[in-house]
């Protein structure tokens, strides 16, 4: 008999599947890192540089034009991540990232600095410890998708209905319902990270890529949220 330790082929194909899944998380997470880094630094970028407020926060085409090109940039990657290389999926979502970035620079003249942390720590928090529920539950979160999207449908026609009525308590609603369908997307969207683990070849970067832009556009949504429910620290 052989005096080295065997393992069972179903039991070697249940560690590679496990190993699979932890190394496609890390570069998930990797990605959506990157990702909020750029935002990072595209932000205090603006908020550092006279020529770039004037540019980005100055001037409204240029503003709506931002919001344009990241809208466009978000469903052609939803949409064709499958059928880019890598290197252009990749560089899609690190130019969102910086776009983004650039929109968003807008926060830190209308909130306070103290509003702005306190908003990403707990965001960071929230968006924590659903990704960890998301990743280690044996439930199925499968419906979960569904009914948080139709809150997110609700969301965006109760925020464009209060375009108009101009009302604080509907806002109050829309941003304690968002914080919450996020969170639920959070948890949904980690779930699905185990699914998507499977591919293999120039896939998986795609996969991951596109992983990462779901779960950066979560966590960006619950710090946005957030932050208005803090908006007494709004700058007089």
């Amino acid at each position: 008999m052989s005096e080295f330790p065997t393992r069972s082929f179903a039991g070697a194909t249940a560690v590679d599947t496990r190993e699979r899944e932890r190394a496609f998380i890390r570069s998930v997470y990797g990605w959506m890192f990157g990702g909020l880094m750029i935002t990072a630094a595209a932000a205090l970028w603006v908020v550092s540089s006279k020529p770039m407020q004037a540019l980005i926060l100055g001037n409204r085409m240029v503003f709506i034009g931002l919001i344009i090109a990241e809208f466009a940039m978000v469903m052609f990657l939803s949409f064709r991540v499958m059928k880019l290389t890598p290197g252009v999926a990749a560089g899609l979502f690190f130019g969102y990232s910086l776009l983004n970035g650039l929109t968003l620079s807008s926060i830190f003249f209308v909130y306070q600095i103290g509003s702005v942390v306190t908003a990403f720590v707990v965001a960071a928090g929230m968006f924590g410890a659903m990704a960890v529920y998301g990743l280690v539950t044996k439930k199925d979160l499968t419906s979960w998708g569904s009914f948080f999207f139709m809150g997110l449908i609700g969301i965006v026609l109760c925020a464009v209905v209060n375009l108009f009525l101009r009302s604080d308590g509907l806002s109050f609603v829309i941003s304690v319902v968002g914080v919450f369908v996020f969170l639920g997307l959070t948890a949904y969207d980690n779930q699905k990270l185990k699914a998507m683990s499977t591919a293999t070849g120039p896939q998986v970067t795609n996969l991951a890529v596109i992983g990462a832009l779901t779960l950066y556009l979560d966590f960006i949504n619950i710090f946005l949220f957030l932050l208005r429910l803090f908006g007494g620290g709004r700058r007089s």
